[in-house]
């Protein structure tokens, strides 16, 4: 299975800072140990890849640094030629791992998962949106050589609601977007997704499955005139429940559970998934790491077995 990355460009963040910068390289390296990854460091994302989900104004703002001193502040990283560099290959990471899941059923990219970066604006430690420049990409590449529509679903379930992908994608029929997260986590307004799913602080594996089951039921429900022909999945680290930020209460055994719902589904329907790591906060570093890990593992399993049930 591919997997690419991109933490080779890190951000030079002020001491104190509450992002954990070193969990991708920490996956990375984890993830070095495991034979059946390919991994490979990603591309750059172009101005006009970028443009396909964002303002000009905005890209331009990124690219050349003048982006306002509130709009770094909303951003939560302060502007560096590192920072666009890290952006622009955080979603060149997802654009990459899209290629590679559409010909091969499953690729991830080791960070991404930046939804709440909106069209014109970033937020929350996110940049530019990859999910969204990526989903727009392989739908004019999929026209392009196949003549068809390509309809995306986007599975959100970091513990934070995809507010940025949400926005994007409002008024975007072809593209379904989900979000399973916390109700009074951030971002405190949230915006609709075509598929919302709020969660009370403390919630536990059984719970957390069974509203998961539910809202991939309805999603399912809302295409049975036809599947969609590409899921993004944002296999968020964050609702464990050692994170510092996440608020609810799920096990690592849960997130695995909660990971191979989301594989079995798609494989079973024959649809290629497009994964990314999104939000990860953990007091112990390694403990997200280990989450993240687990579901690149549960991603091997599913792509084996979509191999073995190939015609």
């Amino acid at each position: 299975m591919q997997a690419f990355h991109s933490d080779h460009f890190v951000l030079p963040l002020p001491d104190g800072h509450r992002f954990p910068m070193q969990k991708y390289r920490l996956l990375r390296e984890a993830a070095e140990s495991e034979p059946r990854l390919r991994l490979q460091e990603a591309p750059a994302a172009t101005d006009g890849e970028l443009a396909l989900a964002h303002t000009p104004d905005y890209v331009t703002a990124v690219s050349e640094g003048t982006l306002s001193a509130a709009a770094q502040r909303e951003i939560g990283f302060p502007w560096t030629p590192r920072m666009v560099e890290r952006s622009r290959r955080s979603v060149g990471a997802t654009i990459a791992a899209a290629r590679a899941a559409l010909a091969e059923g499953i690729a991830a990219n080791l960070a991404g998962g930046t939804h709440h970066a909106y069209a014109d604006k970033g937020g929350g430690y996110c940049v530019f949106n990859d999910v969204a420049v990526a989903a727009r990409l392989m739908q004019a590449e999929w026209h392009r050589h196949h003549r068809a529509l390509l309809r995306i679903a986007v599975i959100d379930l970091d513990v934070h609601q995809g507010n940025g992908t949400a926005a994007i994608f409002r008024d975007d029929p072809t593209v379904f977007t989900l979000s399973l997260h916390g109700e009074r986590n951030f971002p405190f307004r949230k915006e609709a997704s075509d598929l919302d799913v709020a969660l009370p602080d403390g919630c536990r594996d059984a719970e957390y499955l069974a509203a998961l089951d539910a809202a991939l039921g309805e999603l399912w429900r809302r295409h049975a005139q036809g599947a969609p022909g590409l899921v993004f999945y944002l296999a968020g680290a964050d609702p464990h429940e050692g994170d510092r930020l996440g608020r609810l209460k799920l096990t690592s055994a849960g997130l695995a559970e909660r990971d191979r719902r989301v594989f079995d589904a798609a494989r079973e329907r024959r649809i290629p998934v497009a994964i990314s790591m999104a939000g990860g906060y953990g007091r112990e570093i390694a403990d997200t790491v280990a989450v993240q890990l687990t579901t690149l593992r549960g991603a091997l399993a599913s792509r084996e077995q979509w191999n073995n049930a190939a015609p």
